[in-house]
């Protein structure tokens, strides 16, 4: 359902068994979930495919992709299968670029000297080759030739393309040449007033927001559930996430005592847990939603948790 406040969606486990990609996107679609989005992390599955096989399989809900390293991909062919989605299932596509892990793409030999530059150059880039543009660019990073779509193969509305980023100065870029801004988990209401003030868009701008979930009409349970997907929380590429709430300097002595994350997210005080994801009962669920909304998001994104995540799926429609 779409609230008065904004879209409901649900994520794609990146390890969900293959054989049930198409179950959990016809599934998420009957419940009712606004949207379904699917991720492109290194050793799992590719982004672009996912979403053309959810959206084959689907006729309503809108599927996001999130997200797509700029460094791996070239921009003018990357353009060219995200057009062909957008023509193939008009008005269903959101695609979300970023830098991506900076460890994944440096395994990969795939991170720039500014990613800042190349997220700002391809962006830039793949925007206007959706929009049938002829485009010709010298950039540090994106070198294009006079490319263009083919009228063919250009969409009759360029999907959204959106920044997949964290930080002061990515989210800054996010706000001078995206559409919109995809904040992954954990995304806390404070985070968000904090990330739309380095985003300061001068345009309409929309706010994508993931964050762990589970509801359970046991608030306790939900919560147990959420701990073991929050391992990350406190790791120096999530700081900016944590960075605005009450009882960070807390969080990262916590951090810091424990052996293990497994004993960090096992002792971490519910109230953190309440905060750093959406876990609860329906009505909490619920709530936290409308706090998150309220905070400027456009779009609040339900990452479910194991080990049955069509199970944990159809507890999360209990918030629609």
């Amino acid at each position: 359902m779409t609230t008065r406040e904004g879209a409901i969606g649900v994520l794609m486990p990146r390890d969900i068994a293959a054989r049930h990609i198409v179950a959990f996107a016809q599934r998420a679609e009957a419940h009712g979930f606004d949207e379904l989005w699917v991720v492109e992390d290194l050793g799992y599955r590719g982004g672009l495919v996912q979403a053309a096989t959810v959206l084959a399989a689907t006729a309503r809900v809108r599927v996001g992709v999130g997200l797509l390293p700029a460094s791996a991909r070239n921009v003018a062919f990357t353009a060219m299968e995200i057009a062909s989605l957008a023509q193939l299932h008009p008005g269903r596509i959101d695609i979300a670029v970023g830098h991506g892990m900076p460890s994944w793409m440096r395994s990969v030999g795939a991170w720039p000297k500014s990613p800042l530059t190349l997220l700002s150059e391809y962006i830039t880039v793949l925007r206007s080759l959706l929009s049938g543009q002829l485009v010709d660019h010298e950039g540090q990073y994106v070198r294009i030739d006079g490319v263009q779509l083919h009228e063919s193969a250009t969409p009759a509305a360029a999907p959204p393309v959106l920044a997949g980023v964290r930080g002061p100065k990515s989210l800054a870029v996010s706000g001078q040449v995206a559409d919109g801004t995809l904040l992954a988990e954990p995304v806390a209401p404070a985070y968000v007033r904090e990330a739309l003030e380095h985003i300061a868009p001068a345009r309409p701008h929309r706010l994508v927001a993931y964050n762990i979930a589970a509801v359970d009409d046991d608030p306790s349970m939900a919560l147990t559930a959420v701990r073991p997907a929050l391992d990350v929380v406190g790791e120096p590429d999530w700081q900016p996430h944590v960075a605005p709430l009450p009882f960070h300097e807390d969080l990262a002595a916590l951090r810091s005592r424990c052996d293990s994350p497994q004993e960090f997210t096992r002792t971490m005080p519910d109230e953190w847990v309440r905060q750093l994801a959406v876990a609860g009962t329906p009505d909490q669920a619920r709530s936290r939603l409308a706090d998150l909304f309220d905070a400027g998001v456009n779009s609040a994104v339900l990452t479910p948790v194991g080990p049955d995540y069509l199970a944990s799926l159809d507890s999360l429609a209990a918030v629609l």
